[in-house]
């Protein structure tokens, strides 16, 4: 099977480069490699890909974003395989789907080499905007494009204590969010949310690195989940928040979880908005948003082991 790497250097702030370094050293299967020269490029690479007669497996090596441009340029093509090495800071990506953990494996792979359809998740706002684990709106959006924004991000990652920052810009942010009201259409069904945190859609369980947001998402049931807190005091999100790597602050009666295969989504007032960790702009002042599952499908790795297979 034809193999190539598509490397995003800048990923994890430049730690990626380094780990590909590692990594070349021992990769002794046949590939080409792509280094990105800037946003969009791998979707670029993977979508030139699309019209592939035969089957092709494309490697990101980078981080959420890097791997939300391969898949959404590799969708809808039968003989695309995407597979990913997580070298980002997130790496939520490789949480929710099989990621190689090292040249063998690939090797490994290779020898018996096969996928499973997966879905993709989008919406439209003046552009269309894909992504493969969760797109978010309201606090944890909020913070994610501070983070994202930060000088001190870079240093503390080289470091190892990137997650230091994210909690810095929670404790910032939870005293200085304005909450906003929502209105939630699936299925044909309305409802009113006030003093909405956030709401989040999901493809997958993982996002914000780690955070088990939404534990019984799976990424090839044709559904997506809407997790959504309101109504909850700055003090008991903290608390919350504690309990969302162990999925267990769906106990809480202020966490709100739907599932359906579209939303519509409308807020009282602009508020940020993320796909898969990276901003993508604000949603707009009442006017409805729809979210959906993509009729462009994807392929995953299937490395056949049961707890990797959502």
């Amino acid at each position: 099977m034809k193999t190539i790497i598509i490397v995003n250097p800048a990923a994890g702030n430049g730690n990626a480069a380094k780990k590909w370094n590692k990594f070349k050293n021992t990769a002794a299967f046949p590939h080409e490699l792509l280094m990105t020269q800037y946003a969009g490029h791998a979707e670029e690479v993977a979508a030139r890909l699309r019209d592939a007669d035969e089957p092709v497996m494309v490697i990101g090596f980078g981080g959420d974003g890097t791997m939300r441009e391969i898949v959404a340029g590799a969708a809808g093509s039968p003989n695309l395989i995407v597979g990913s090495v997580a070298a980002g800071s997130g790496n939520d990506f490789s949480r929710g789907f099989y990621s190689f953990k090292d040249a063998e494996a690939v090797e490994l792979f290779l020898q018996e080499p096969a996928s499973l359809e997966q879905d993709l998740g989008e919406f439209i706002d003046s552009e269309l905007f894909r992504f493969v684990s969760s797109s978010g709106i309201g606090f944890d959006a909020e913070i994610s494009a501070l983070v994202n924004r930060s000088l001190a991000k870079k240093g503390l990652n080289k470091v190892g204590a990137g997650k230091l920052v994210y909690l810095l810009y929670v404790i910032r942010t939870l005293f200085r969010f304005k909450k906003f009201d929502l209105a939630v259409e699936t299925d044909g069904n309305n409802q009113q949310f006030k003093d909405v945190w956030l709401a989040t859609v999901s493809n997958q369980p993982y996002f914000g690195g780690g955070m088990k947001i939404s534990p019984d998402s799976k990424t090839g049931d044709g559904l997506l989940e809407l997790t959504i807190v309101s109504g909850i005091s700055r003090l008991k999100l903290l608390l919350v928040f504690g309990t969302v790597f162990t999925g267990t602050h769906t106990r809480f009666k202020e966490v709100i979880q739907l599932s359906g295969s579209q939303f519509r989504l409308t807020t009282d007032r602009q508020v940020y908005r993320h796909i898969d960790g990276d901003y993508a702009g604000k949603s707009p002042k009442n006017e409805p948003i729809h979210y959906g599952i993509s009729k462009s499908r994807w392929n995953a790795i299937n490395n056949g082991k049961k707890e990797d297979v959502l």
